[in-house]
């Protein structure tokens, strides 16, 4: 899934609640095309729809986003293996998504105690 090893070249997730689309796009180095495709092959992947047919994603879709991308691109696995694998391993999915999260915050706080030095 994923490692911490396999993420280092996207960049870390904003404290927000919402992100959009090209957002999304830009943190997890997917087209936005990609995105909406994904969202038909991934019953996972639900980002709220508001007015105009606009997607949000919260962060845990953005970790699910990752997840996918994982399996696609680094572990060589087809969409329909890739379904498979994120509709079975739910417990192993949870890890990997408070591994980032943890990772994250991590680096929230790293940023916080660098201005409280300043």
């Amino acid at each position: 899934m994923l490692e911490p090893g396999n993420n280092d070249e996207l960049p870390p997730i904003p404290g927000k609640r919402y992100f959009t689309i090209g957002e999304v796009s830009d943190l997890c180095l997917v087209k936005p095309h990609v995105l909406r495709y994904w969202e038909q092959e991934f019953p996972q992947l639900t980002p709220v729809k508001r007015r105009g047919n606009r997607r949000y994603y919260q962060r845990q879709d953005v970790l699910i986003i990752r997840q996918i991308r994982s399996l696609l691109y680094e572990e060589g696995f087809t969409i329909g293996g890739a379904r498979q694998k994120l509709a079975g391993n739910t417990a192993r999915t949870d890890t990997s998504q408070s591994q980032q999260i943890i990772k994250q915050v991590r680096l929230e706080l790293e940023e916080v105690l660098k201005v409280l030095r300043r």
